[in-house]
C-alpha cells in the first residue's frame, strides 16, 4: 500500500496522472522476497496542470473514481483507484462489484461500501479509515497521495500485528481474477454439447432474430426478435441481456453466445453437462482444473 502511494505521489509531484492504476499494473522486479514494486503500463496517463480537468473516459471499470463516470476529474482519481487496490488486498474482492461494466458503473455512483463481512471485523479501524479516506466519493474530500502516506496505518505499519486473514482473502482473490471469462466459457462449452432436441428452440429463435441472415445478431435484432416473441423485457434490461451474453465484446452474438446466455437463463444446464464443460478444461484429465489449463 505504501510503495503503491509513493507511486501515485511521485506521479502527481510530476504532473502525471496515471489513470489506469490497477493490481495487474504493478510488478515485481524479481523473484526475491524484498523485491522493489514496479509500476508499468503508462499507457492511459497523461500530463496535467493545477485545476485542469479532464472528461474521457477511461481506466478499468473496477477502479474508476465516480468523477470519471460523470467525465469531470484531476488526479485524484488515481488515489481512488489505489484506495479499491487496498481494499482488494485487505479482503479478497472489490468494493463496487457487477457482472456487467454498466452494473459496476452504478455500483461505483452508489458508493455503498461493505465493511461488514468477512474479513473485515479482523481488521484495524485505521486501515478501515485510510480506505473509507481514500474510496470519499467527494475528490476534494479525499486524501492526496502525500497524506496517504502521512496516515497512521502507514506510519505504524512496522508495529503493527502481522494477523494472518486467512484462506478466505486469497480464494477470493484468485475468485475475482477469472470468475466472468470462465463462467461465460463453461457456458458456451456446454451450449456447444447440447443435444439436438435441447437446442430446436433456441436455434429457432436465433433464425427469426438473425433477420438479415448473417449468423450474428444485433442488439436491434435482439431487441426486435424479443418483441415478436412477446417479450416484456424493458430498453435496460435488453442492453444488460447484450452485455453479458456479447462474451468477445464485439457487438454482436454469434450462435455461440446466444445459445449460452439462453441456456444460462432457462437454467438448462444439469450434472452431465457440467461433467462436459469440467472435461473441457481439464485438459489433461487429472480431476484438477489447474491454472495452466484455464
Amino acid at each position: 500500500a505504501k510503495t503503491i502511494a509513493e507511486v501515485v505521489k511521485m506521479c502527481h509531484d510530476n504532473g502525471v496522472m496515471h489513470r489506469d492504476l490497477k493490481p495487474e499494473n504493478f510488478l515485481f522486479a524479481n523473484k526475491k522476497e524484498n523485491s522493489p514494486l514496479k509500476a508499468i503500463d503508462f499507457g492511459l496517463s497523461v500530463f496535467f496542470r493545477p485545476e485542469e480537468r479532464f472528461t474521457e473516459i477511461v481506466g478499468s471499470p473496477y477502479y474508476m473514481a465516480p468523477e470519471v463516470l460523470k467525465r469531470n476529474y484531476g488526479p485524484e482519481v488515481d488515489v481512488w483507484s489505489a484506495g479499491v487496490i487496498l481494499y482488494i488486498l485487505l479482503c479478497g474482492v472489490p468494493p463496487f462489484w457487477a457482472e456487467t461494466e454498466q452494473g459496476v458503473a452504478l455500483a461505483i455512483l452508489r458508493g455503498n461500501i461493505d465493511f461488514k463481512r468477512e474479513p473485515w471485523p479482523q481488521i484495524s479501524d485505521t486501515a478501515k479509515s485510510l480506505v473509507k479516506q481514500m474510496l470519499d466519493p467527494d475528490p476534494r474530500k479525499r486524501l492526496t497521495a502525500q497524506q496517504v502516506l502521512e496516515h497512521p496505518w502507514i506510519q505504524n505499519a512496522k508495529k503493527a500485528p502481522n494477523v494472518p486473514l486467512g484462506d478466505i482473502v486469497r480464494t477470493r482473490l484468485k475468485q475475482f481474477a477469472g470468475m466472468n471469462r470462465f463462467k461465460k466459457k463453461a457456458l458456451r462449452v456446454i451450449a456447444e454439447h447440447l443435444s439436438l432436441e435441447e437446442v430446436e428452440i433456441i436455434r429457432d429463435m436465433f433464425t427469426l432474430m438473425d433477420t438479415d441472415r448473417d449468423g450474428r445478431v444485433t442488439y436491434e435484432e435482439l431487441r426486435a426478435g424479443l418483441k415478436k416473441v412477446g417479450s416484456q423485457l424493458a430498453e435496460p434490461e435488453i442492453k444488460l441481456l447484450m452485455e453479458v451474453a456479447d462474451s468477445d465484446g464485439n457487438g454482436y452474438l454469434d450462435y455461440g453466445e446466444f445459445v449460452a446466455v439462453t441456456i444460462h437463463l432457462q437454467k438448462m444446464e444439469n450434472d452431465e453437462h457440467f461433467h462436459r464443460a469440467f472435461m473441457y478444461f481439464d485438459t489433461d484429465g487429472s480431476g484438477y482444473i489447474e491454472l495452466d489449463e484455464l
